[in-house]
């Protein structure tokens, strides 16, 4: 079956109008007018068929009762009263958080690991320009002006910059 251009569009504004209409939320003339569509388009029926399935399952799920949340938080307050014991060499001693031969060395090892990066990444210099592109500098009368020209030598093209104090 080919459709025409007419269906086309009545289709594409009816799909536009089917929540809205479903909502309840269109005019009397834009609802007859999607209501007629709809019965008559198989396509925009089944769609509404499936907005329909959709609404009925949100429906759903705002219908479940909602936790008994009265004990959750008295429970963690009580938790956190209790004197229990809490995980070796994480407990702080009676004069506060002590000296940890532990916590020394893996201090130690992280600050060598950094050091080790940077003097890695610092020894590795400048990465070359590209070879494509070529930058020249060019003296002016203005001693407080620089001209820089790039010119990539596959183009007869050339872009100069000048770069001045005022």
């Amino acid at each position: 079956m080919v459709r025409r251009p007419t269906d086309v569009l009545s289709c594409y504004r009816a799909r536009k109008r089917l929540g809205a209409w479903l909502d309840g939320a269109l005019s009397a003339a834009d609802a007859r007018w999607t209501e007629r569509h709809a019965a008559g388009c198989a396509r925009c029926g089944a769609e509404v068929a499936e907005l329909r399935r959709i609404k009925s399952l949100v429906a759903e799920a705002a219908s479940v009762p909602e936790p008994d949340w009265t004990g959750f938080f008295p429970g963690i307050v009580r938790g956190i009263q209790d004197e229990r014991p809490s995980p070796a060499g994480l407990a702080p001693r009676r004069g506060g958080w002590g000296f940890s031969p532990r916590w020394a060395m893996g201090g130690a090892a992280m600050a060598a690991v950094a050091l080790a990066l940077v003097l890695w990444q610092g020894g590795q210099g400048v990465a070359p320009a590209e070879a494509s592109v070529l930058v020249n500098s060019a003296e002016s009368e203005n001693p407080a002006a620089t001209v820089m020209v790039y010119t990539p030598p596959s183009k007869d093209l050339a872009v100069v910059w000048v770069f001045d104090d005022d």
